[in-house]
């Protein structure tokens, strides 16, 4: 992200409960690990989002959010589904893992899974890619 410009991730976080902050600014630094040179932006659902530009989906590969009383990290299908046993005894969907605010945020099971929605960005693209070119 080029630097003094705003994404909107500062303000987001600025918004959210005090004993939240924390735990959103450390989720929010494990995905910019797992994912460097990414996008950060918040024009999409209004969450703090990271994309790589050029691919569908607007290059979105991950979100986090808080909704009360979870930190929550969004990823795509069908990334929980393929950790399901790394996330055992946290609340899931099918695409969004939920991190209770009353314990640590596990930065590397959030890195893994950032990392695991690029790869499934990437390789969604490169299948419809050549898909194309038939």
């Amino acid at each position: 992200m080029a630097k003094g410009k705003s994404s909107g991730v500062d303000e987001y976080i600025a918004k959210c409960p005090k004993e939240t902050q924390g735990q959103l600014a450390k989720i929010r630094a494990a995905i910019r690990e797992a994912a460097p040179g990414t996008i950060e932006r918040t024009d999409y659902f209004a969450w703090p989002g990271y994309s790589y530009p050029g691919y569908d989906y607007d290059g979105f590969f991950a979100w986090f959010s808080f909704k009360k009383p979870h930190v929550r990290l969004h990823v795509r299908p069908p990334v929980i589904q393929d950790h399901r046993k790394d996330l055992a005894g946290y609340a899931t969907t099918k695409a969004i893992v939920s991190f209770p605010i009353d314990k640590p945020i596990p930065a590397t099971l959030v890195k893994k899974l950032v990392k695991a929605s690029v790869k499934v960005m990437k390789d969604k693209f490169a299948c419809r890619t050549r898909a194309r070119l038939r």
